[in-house]
């Protein structure tokens, strides 16, 4: 049965920036899919590990901070001890900053492309190792962006490193896929989180934002689950090096 090829049931994914926003609702859709759960992130995710666990799912909480990629082996160590085996990897802890373009500082620029590209290749890195160890393949996916695919402005470096995932997510996927390795992406189009906050908060930003948007309304991060789990399942295939869009129809005005 189709239904049967969407199940996680047994499965161990690791979500970084598990704590809030995309990545507890993407937490929260794989467990509901039947997969434990490795959280990973410097806040505290210990409310998404509630929830998960009654869902009858198994959750460990691993506090680390990503901006600094030094911390992913620890982490890989931590998930194996715990479960024995990992089979998804969801990078989706991210970060932005925004300032003119002329303006705009070498701190800022690190910053954002520590965590949202370096960090991310060698957490995929990592675990790509561990599948290929455990000879079972495995599902890497990617959080990119709308950025991915547009300019934006004020915000240079998270736009350069968005833009890197996607790259990065096709030639991860030219190089694993010999190896049973699916490599995807989520591209998310504006979602209510603590990142456009600012922008929500602007009217005339917010009403230009709705005014582009097909369906006429902000995404939530539940609205990823569905995705996120078809890439995380046997679904998924010969599905490999591709960024979908979960935008609200964004990309095709």
């Amino acid at each position: 049965m189709i239904l049967d090829a969407f199940n996680l049931r047994g499965k161990v994914a690791i979500v970084t920036g598990a704590s809030r926003g995309l990545g507890r609702g993407i937490a929260l859709a794989l467990a509901e899919a039947g997969a434990d759960i490795v959280g990973v992130g410097v806040s505290d995710s210990s409310e998404t590990g509630r929830d998960i666990t009654a869902l009858g799912r198994k959750y460990l909480q691993v506090t680390a901070d990503l901006t600094d990629s030094h911390c992913v082996g620890g982490i890989v160590a931590q998930a194996r001890a715990a479960f024995g085996r990992i089979d998804i990897l969801v990078n989706n802890a991210g970060t932005i900053r925004r300032d003119d373009f002329l303006e705009f500082s070498e701190e800022d620029w690190d910053a954002v492309m520590d965590l949202n590209l370096k960090t991310l290749f060698f957490f995929s890195q990592a675990v790509a190792k561990v599948f290929i160890e455990q000879g079972s393949g495995g599902k890497i996916i990617h959080i990119a962006s709308m950025l991915s695919y547009q300019g934006g402005v004020r915000v240079a470096s998270y736009t350069a490193s968005k833009s890197g995932v996607k790259g990065l997510t096709m030639l991860m996927a030219n190089e694993m896929a010999a190896h049973g390795i699916n490599v995807n992406a989520i591209a998310p189009g504006y979602m209510a989180t603590d990142n456009t906050e600012q922008l929500r908060n602007d009217p005339k930003r917010n009403t230009d934002i709705l005014g582009r948007i097909p369906a006429g309304r902000w995404g939530n991060p539940s609205d990823l689950g569905g995705a996120v789990v078809f890439l995380a399942s046997a679904a998924a295939d010969y599905v490999h090096g591709f960024t979908l869009a979960v935008d609200g129809g964004w990309l095709a005005r």
